[in-house]
């Protein structure tokens, strides 16, 4: 199993399936003590390499939304410790995944710079107590996979008892009520022996309802987890193109597509899973989008434990939407200088497709960041068990939410195919992604409202 060179460090592996219980009042009482509001553990390693729990980060002085993230952060001028490639790789072999080693090992020229490792992820106070109360009270339904009992604005299970318990902490990880990217861009790398790169340009809004505090529970107005509405503007024959999804927790996302050329509005009801993207030449399934986007009917996840993994954290030059696409994204994998990576801890989920589902990806092992629950990276095993991708985020500390840590920009990488995918990226454009609190003055757009989010205003926007 791919997660043999993990680093297992204080957990027993864990049974998959669902916890018929949550935790006692006396273990959700560590929250806020030995372990941090959301259950990461406040110490740092033996060694070292990883410092304890320092809290949220803040940028220097003068920063403000619209302004290069990279250049106000306190660890700008930070030089890596080192890096590692293939030369090296087997001596670090035990703190990287098996994608990052075969990446390692196989494309010429790919290394990982390692910088000091930095655990600053905010907290606010609410979604603290509001996480403090799931512990005792979220559930796993009956059928094993579904979430009950959650309150929304909050981590469900900070102390896991199952896999699967620990995906839906990654699907319920502070975000703010939603985020704007009026300027993204997505990029295909060539085709092997071409040097001829795509590229998309779009807008996103997304609206997270599962992220407000004025709702009682996940299950209140129809457990949706986000809504999305995203328009194509390149190239020219996607121009017009838009598209609406709703992500639910307990049933599969609706979507519904506007095709210009039809003056149209179609639901694509098997557009779930491992469905190719829209557009993408059959490089992105669509339950890869933003490393995962899917119910969690199909999988068995089982909680393996934790490892000491090379992941990327305060990996702000990522989202540098000043940079030039040509210097940061090349032929066969990113500019290793735009990306940071540091050493650590993160849950280790193993995702085997359940018997009678088919998926392109019938295995998949996750690594979540214990300091913010988001998906750090993901391996993932092709029909004949033959690793296939290399899925990684490039977090960062969220000012304008206070500094909770999450991301939009990723990557997937095809180790078979030799591309790969850079989604929800600012590079280039000239505009930064914004995340919304619910006090601030966009959180009133209608955007961030649920009934933005129908068929008959996607047909009415589109076609002005």
């Amino acid at each position: 199993m791919s997660v043999r060179r993990v680093v297992l460090i204080g957990f027993a592996a864990l049974a998959c399936g669902a916890a018929d219980a949550a935790v006692t009042p006396e273990q959700a009482d560590r929250l806020g003590k030995d372990l941090t509001p959301i259950g990461a553990e406040r110490a740092g390693n033996q060694e070292g390499t990883i410092p304890a729990y320092e809290g949220g980060e803040a940028p220097l002085p003068g920063w403000s939304w619209g302004k290069v993230r990279s250049r106000y952060s306190k660890f700008k001028d930070e030089q890596p410790l080192y890096s590692i490639d293939a030369s090296n790789v087997d001596r670090y072999a035990g703190h990287l995944t098996e994608a990052q080693i075969t990446a390692l090992k196989t494309v010429p020229g790919y290394r990982m710079d390692i910088y000091p490792s930095h655990r600053t992820c905010g907290i606010d106070a609410t979604y603290a107590e509001r996480t403090r109360q799931n512990a005792t009270e979220a559930r796993i339904g009956a059928d094993g996979w579904s979430l009950e009992h959650a309150k929304t604005a909050g981590v469900p299970f900070p102390i896991p008892q199952s896999g699967v318990e620990a995906m839906y902490n990654s699907r319920m990880r502070p975000q703010g009520i939603g985020y704007r990217v009026a300027k993204g861009t997505t990029m295909i790398s060539p085709r092997p022996g071409s040097r001829e790169f795509t590229w998309y340009a779009w807008s996103l809004e997304t609206f997270l309802p599962s992220q407000s505090a004025v709702k009682a529970s996940i299950e209140s107005d129809g457990a949706v987890e986000f809504y999305v509405h995203y328009a194509y503007a390149e190239p020219a024959a996607m121009r017009g193109q838009a598209f609406i999804g709703i992500s639910f927790e307990n049933k599969d996302p609706e979507s519904y597509f506007y095709f210009p050329g039809q003056r149209r509005v179609r639901r694509l009801p098997n557009y779930v899973f491992d469905a190719p993207v829209v557009g993408y030449e059959n490089q992105y399934l669509n339950d890869e989008q933003l490393m995962l986007w899917s119910t969690l009917d199909r999988f068995e996840y089982r909680l393996v434990g934790k490892g000491e993994i090379y992941l990327q954290n305060n990996s702000l030059r990522m989202h540098d939407f000043d940079a030039k696409r040509e210097d940061v994204f090349g032929k066969s994998f990113v500019n290793p200088a735009y990306r940071r990576f540091e050493l650590h801890r993160a849950w280790v989920v193993d995702a085997r497709l359940k018997s009678g589902f088919q998926h392109l990806a019938p295995h998949r092992v996750y690594y979540l960041d214990e300091d913010s629950w988001s998906i750090a990276a993901v391996t993932e095993y092709d029909k004949d068990g033959r690793l296939w991708k290399l899925m990684e985020s490039s977090q960062i500390p969220i000012w304008e939410l206070g500094g909770s840590c999450g991301y939009v920009a990723f990557t997937i990488w095809d180790l078979k195919g030799g591309r790969y995918v850079a989604d929800f990226s600012v590079v280039g454009t000239g505009a930064d992604a914004k995340w919304i609190r619910p006090d601030d003055p966009d959180a009133s757009q209608p955007q961030f409202k649920a009934d933005f989010y129908t068929p008959e205003t996607l047909r009415a926007i589109s076609e002005r």
